[in-house]
């Protein structure tokens, strides 16, 4: 029986990114279907759940991507509500590659040991990976704190996480980096494309900072002085990774995650299980 994913984007086109990657995991045959609001999930869902029955099942599975997080949030939660008793099938959230993004920036981070009650900063974190990042980071014990521009944006994101992942989170905005800095243990700079976020000159001279990570390949980098390749190059006495060191494992996160879906009929996996995923691969 043929592997069966059914892939909802919000977006104008449905990603043909997520479309390669989950050939390459291994599944059959992708449907394809864009511009997909949370109102129409559950007509296109029953196509899967009816379809094939008992043990069957585990051969469909259903993937939300999309530029938009906050909808495939709620596309997640439509998804659920058109399920029920055993009849369902897998899904996975990955919108704008939140999940496998900040899964793989924390597993390279914890590869480099315990990060158990030392502070950690989430550089223009309220984006979908920055927050994800802060949320999984702050679940392993670290102290974080979470900047943004703006003093508002980065409270009002402390307070979503605390509501989604039941973590503490300390609010900063930019005119604090600098001191958050100097106290930090690590370093994830999270911003939008093409925005440096913490000089050279910064960072090469804190002795506490230890490790650094950028998940931004689009020159300026968000790390000054650094490569977008590197993988845990040591330099100044700091481990640095690159948005493509990181993006080497959030490939083989992502490829393991959606290969997983069709283990059983019944697997949801957005963040906690993602990351769990990236956790085995680099153990």
């Amino acid at each position: 029986m043929k592997k069966i994913l059914l892939q909802l984007d919000s977006d104008k086109f449905a990603s043909v990114f997520d479309a390669i990657t989950a050939y390459d995991a291994g599944v059959d045959r992708i449907l394809q279907y864009a511009q997909v609001t949370p109102d129409d999930v559950r007509d296109l869902v029953y196509g899967a759940m009816f379809t094939r029955g008992g043990g069957d099942l585990k051969n469909s599975a259903v993937f939300i991507g999309g530029s938009e997080v906050s909808t495939g949030e709620a596309m997640l939660k439509a998804v659920q509500g058109a399920f029920f008793g055993p009849v369902r099938v897998s899904l996975m959230l990955d919108a704008n590659g939140c999940n496998t993004t900040a899964a793989a920036a924390v597993a390279k981070i914890l590869s480099k040991g315990d990060v158990a009650g030392k502070k950690i900063a989430v550089l223009a974190g309220t984006g979908p990976v920055g927050l994800r990042a802060a949320a999984l980071l702050a679940r392993e014990g670290a102290l974080i704190t979470l900047s943004s521009r703006s003093l508002e944006r980065a409270e009002a994101a402390c307070t979503s996480i605390k509501k989604r992942f039941g973590a503490e989170v300390n609010a900063a905005d930019a005119t604090a980096t600098g001191r958050v800095l100097e106290e930090a243990y690590a370093a994830l700079c999270s911003g939008a494309a093409g925005i440096m976020l913490i000089p050279k000159s910064v960072w090469a001279e804190l002795p506490n900072l230890r490790v650094l990570a950028d998940v931004n390949a689009v020159p300026p980098l968000g790390i000054e002085g650094i490569e977008a390749t590197w993988d845990g190059q040591e330099e100044h006495g700091k481990v640095i990774f690159g948005a493509l060191g990181i993006g080497g494992l959030k490939m083989k996160v992502h490829r393991a995650s959606v290969a997983r879906l069709f283990e059983q009929n019944d697997l949801v996996l957005d963040a906690e299980e993602i990351y769990a995923t990236a956790k085995e691969i680099t153990r």
